[in-house]
């Protein structure tokens, strides 16, 4: 299961690892050893970096943030004067990467997700993880005119996440939408809340 690459760090490559065998084995499959051998490193090596259970978390929740930003493409985001059309359309395209390119990753973070809500120390990892987004999608909200954005914000993040958990884990698992049929939910909901 290496999931070495180039350029890549040992902390990288452990948090990958780790963020693999989440999406593979679930949480019970989660060890340093298990890393260690998944990784291709010497038995130890993941003690050496991350040296608890919650230190070996909290990195994967790092790398999770990191490799989420790019799958959302938050510095792809529109300008909110291009409209709610724009937003639909880039929020459509995130959301679509995360059900088909990215579906492993979805599924590390819905392990890790629960996992923090057993784990006060892990929430605040987890939550400050979603805050940069969370942030962005509120600021241009409120720039195309919401009269609630917290509210507005909220039911489109609530939105996105139903429809990947469906996807990726639930009752639809086994029937991924087309991107226009993202883009379409997304645009009806938009349409609703923003009164375009």
């Amino acid at each position: 299961m290496s999931v070495r690459t180039a350029g890549s760090s040992r902390s990288d490559l452990v948090a990958d690892t780790a963020l693999a065998l989440l999406a593979e084995r679930g949480m019970r499959g989660l060890t340093h050893r298990a890393v260690d051998e998944a990784a291709g490193l010497p038995q130890g090596s993941t003690s050496n970096l991350a040296r608890t259970r919650q230190a070996l978390l909290e990195l994967a929740v790092r790398r999770l943030a990191d490799r989420e930003a790019r799958v959302l493409a938050l510095h792809e985001m529109p300008d909110p004067r291009a409209g709610s059309g724009s937003l639909a359309d880039a929020l459509a395209l995130a959301t679509h990467r995360a059900l088909t390119r990215n579906r492993e990753l979805t599924l590390a973070r819905y392990e890790l997700a629960l996992e923090a809500t057993r784990r006060p120390e892990l929430r605040a990892y987890f939550d400050a993880t979603g805050a940069r987004f969370r942030d962005q999608l509120a600021a241009l909200v409120t720039g195309m005119g919401s009269t609630d954005p917290a509210r507005h914000t909220l039911s489109l993040i609530s939105w996105a996440d139903g429809l990947m958990f469906s996807c990726v884990a639930g009752s639809f698992g086994a029937e991924v939408p087309s991107l226009e049929e993202v883009r379409a939910g997304l645009r009806e909901l938009l349409d609703g809340m923003l009164g375009a």
